[in-house]
């Protein structure tokens, strides 16, 4: 199944249904297959091709999907740019993809001719208004051909090259083909959630990442997509009751925001089926106060940019076992999953060993990487360089990225394992873990925590806790206090940014 094929039978089945709401504007599914073949055939009139990469520099909005089923269509290769990376960053990206072309939203158009005046032959579009880095592409659109192009396509063909950076700090992209993405819309459908026509899910993160997967399942099954501009709690809860919301997707830190700000007291989430969650691990003191205010009506995935989005699933039924709080669930029903020990074997139960996975919805490789990518291959098995361990049901754990864990005196500390406990203590609402050079043990473990509100607790009381739970080697050294922990622009921890000053003179 090609990727785009799935956007043409959305269109068919669904013609007159309420497809995209952004504010108060609305698209049916007629409305936003026209305009994506308008789109298409403006980009194709232009001269661009089958396989150019097109980059995308772009908040959410009302012609968000339009334009990538237009990509789709026109067999065009999306190359995002997160808004919130550095114009040298972005220059990379451009000069990396080789892409030629830059569709930009009005709001970044200064952004846009940054890169424009940077980056040689680099042609800008904007999308909604023009300028003096580009012609309008709405425009183009509007007096464009409204046919389906029907650009030839084979399940190979790219559709996607997303950058990560992960938790290392280095850029790599993943490609994703016509198939992979068709199987990751299947993939959802099949074990995270099955909306009806009446289903509502709101968007509030970017809909480059993990948020935008979940727009082609929805499609399929004639529901509809409501999209924010950006996160703002409030607003948030306004838009679920006003569109009578019945999932959302949330990455951890964004839930703990909801809580944090206040904005959840009295509001209405009645409309609410599912809550759904993942990107990075969950505080549980964060989600028992969700399950304990909204209910058991959340749905856990673990997936990474290159095998997204379901490698594994703690569907809803699983939430009401306290005890699995910890886990990412069970394989997904296409995924081959093994855990590798350090010598190669396959590790029994309870053994700790790198999670690897084959399924149609992994990625085709890093692009123009063949060096990353004779790393990341085993025997046709992506290695996600996640540690992990299977309990006797056959629940998985992540127990820690293998560049994050700590040998302090030959022991090994899984930063993820001390912090899960730092959260329990009433006065820590986030903190982090790294290891930091030590003369004795070679790296030491050492924390940084970011208390609640009106919330404190001293270094030795913290260290204390730690040791009543834990073997004393894995104890912090030391513990700061922050203002805020550092974070991707998708809300991960990023421990490097902790850990790398630390080690700078070592």
């Amino acid at each position: 199944m090609l990727a785009a094929e799935m956007v043409r039978r959305g269109a068919e089945r669904f013609a007159t249904r309420t497809a995209v709401v952004f504010g108060d504007e609305r698209l049916s599914f007629d409305e936003v297959n026209d305009a994506a073949n308008r789109l298409a055939s403006a980009l194709l009139a232009r001269g661009l091709v089958k396989g150019d990469q097109v980059a995308l520099l772009l908040g959410n909005g009302l012609w968000s999907v339009p334009l990538d089923f237009a990509c789709l269509k026109a067999g065009l290769v999306r190359v995002p740019l997160n808004a919130r990376l550095s114009l040298l960053e972005h220059e990379r990206m451009l000069v990396e993809t080789g892409a030629r072309w830059l569709i930009f939203g009005p709001e970044l158009a200064e952004v846009a001719a940054s890169l424009g005046a940077s980056v040689p032959g680099l042609v800008g579009l904007g999308l909604g208004s023009a300028s003096d880095r580009g012609d309008d592409l709405l425009a183009d659109a509007a007096s464009a051909d409204a046919r389906d192009p029907m650009v030839e396509l084979s399940p190979d063909d790219p559709m996607l090259v997303l950058y990560t950076s992960g938790t290392t700090g280095t850029l790599k992209a993943a490609v994703h083909t016509q198939g992979s993405y068709a199987a990751i819309a299947a993939n959802i459908l099949t074990n995270l959630v099955s909306p009806g026509r009446d289903s509502v899910m709101l968007h509030a993160a970017s809909l480059i990442h993990a948020s935008g997967t979940f727009v082609l399942p929805y499609w399929l099954r004639g529901a509809t997509t409501a999209i924010l501009e950006r996160f703002e709690p409030t607003e948030f809860f306004n838009a679920i009751a006003r569109h009578r919301v019945t999932e959302v997707n949330l990455v951890p830190t964004m839930l703990a925001m909801l809580f944090a700000s206040g904005a959840a007291q009295g509001a209405d989430v009645s409309s609410l089926r599912t809550v759904i969650y993942g990107a990075s691990p969950m505080p549980r003191p964060v989600l028992e106060r969700a399950i304990d205010e909204w209910g058991p009506i959340f749905a856990q995935y673990y997936g990474q940019t290159e095998a997204p989005l379901c490698i594994s699933v703690l569907d809803r039924d699983d939430h009401r076992d306290p005890s699995l709080w910890g886990s990412c669930g069970h394989p997904s029903v296409e995924a081959d999953v093994r855990l590798v020990t350090e010598d190669g074997r396959v590790a029994g139960v309870g053994e700790i060993g790198e999670l690897q996975v084959r399924a149609p919805f992994v990625m085709a490789g890093y692009f123009r990487a063949d060096e990353l990518n004779a790393a990341t291959w085993d025997d046709g098995w992506l290695r996600t360089r996640d540690m992990a361990r299977r309990d006797e049901r056959g629940y998985l754990y992540l127990v820690d990225r293998r560049s994050d864990m700590i040998v302090t005196g030959g022991y090994n500390v899984y930063p993820r394992e001390v912090e899960d406990v730092l959260l329990t203590h009433a006065a820590v609402a986030e903190c982090a873990v790294v290891a930091a050079p030590d003369p004795t043990w070679v790296e030491a473990v050492v924390a940084y925590v970011v208390f609640g509100p009106g919330q404190s607790a001293s270094e030795d009381e913290l260290r204390a806790f730690v040791r009543e739970r834990l073997a004393g080697y894995k104890v912090p050294k030391r513990v700061t206090v922050l203002a805020e922990i550092p974070k991707s622009a998708v809300g991960k921890v990023l421990r490097r940014a902790l850990r790398d000053p630390l080690w700078a003179d070592s």
